[in-house]
């Protein structure tokens, strides 16, 4: 039986909000790149709280990067419960940046960019994801002659797995440039957006939370 961990909005909201002053100390972005579908709604419960005063809103990109296959047995499941995916090995990309509004993909070189996720599990999805974005960068700081002007990437995630990892970042980013609002064990984490029921997802978070309440 795998373990899960039922996370409400209401979760997902205070996560951000406790994260965000800690962000803004340590690394100001100037825009963020969520990787959907798990870090569309972090992003932009961060981008409240990451507003400045006078300041305009940080604009949000997104791309789609797939690395979970589901299981066959999964569609027997109760979709409230939360379905087991199996994790996969290839990273698949699925869509990528549209800067064609902002005046094309120079924008991305100079700038503080936070990338947004749900949960660092395996962290190939992060790695690949940094990789690409700094390919990125570097074709088109070359391709402008802005060599000398640095950008900087930076990762947020709701919750961080404890547990060995198969991908791998960048040092200075591991060490000062990353945040996890909660680092949990290798639980299966069951976030609001992916129930069907979302009554009776809450029902089960709550149930969890007085459980864990009742035996501390």
């Amino acid at each position: 039986m795998v373990e899960k961990l039922y996370v409400t909005y209401n979760d997902v909201h205070r996560l951000c909000q406790e994260s965000a002053p800690r962000m803004l100390e340590s690394f100001k972005p100037q825009l963020m790149i969520a990787i959907g579908g798990g870090g569309y709604v972090p992003a932009r419960i961060l981008r409240s709280f990451l507003k400045q005063q006078g300041q305009p809103n940080i604009p949000i990109q997104a791309i789609g990067l797939s690395l979970y296959e589901e299981l066959p047995i999964a569609h027997e499941a109760n979709a409230t419960t939360g379905a087991v995916d199996q994790i996969g090995t290839k990273v698949t990309r699925t869509q990528w940046l549209d800067f064609t509004s902002l005046g094309g993909m120079e924008n991305l070189v100079g700038k503080r960019i936070l990338i947004v996720d749900e949960v660092d599990d395996t962290r190939t999805t992060l790695e690949y994801a940094v990789k690409e974005l700094e390919k990125d960068v570097a074709a088109v700081s070359e391709k402008l002659g802005k060599g000398g002007e640095k950008t900087e990437f930076s990762i947020f995630v709701l919750h961080n797995k404890d547990k060995p990892k198969k991908g791998t970042l960048p040092a200075d980013m591991e060490q000062n440039k990353y945040l996890a609002a909660q680092t949990v064990g290798d639980v299966w984490i069951c976030y609001p957006w992916e129930a069907t029921d979302i009554e009776e997802h809450d029902r089960l978070s709550a149930e969890q939370k007085q459980k864990k309440t009742s035996s501390s």
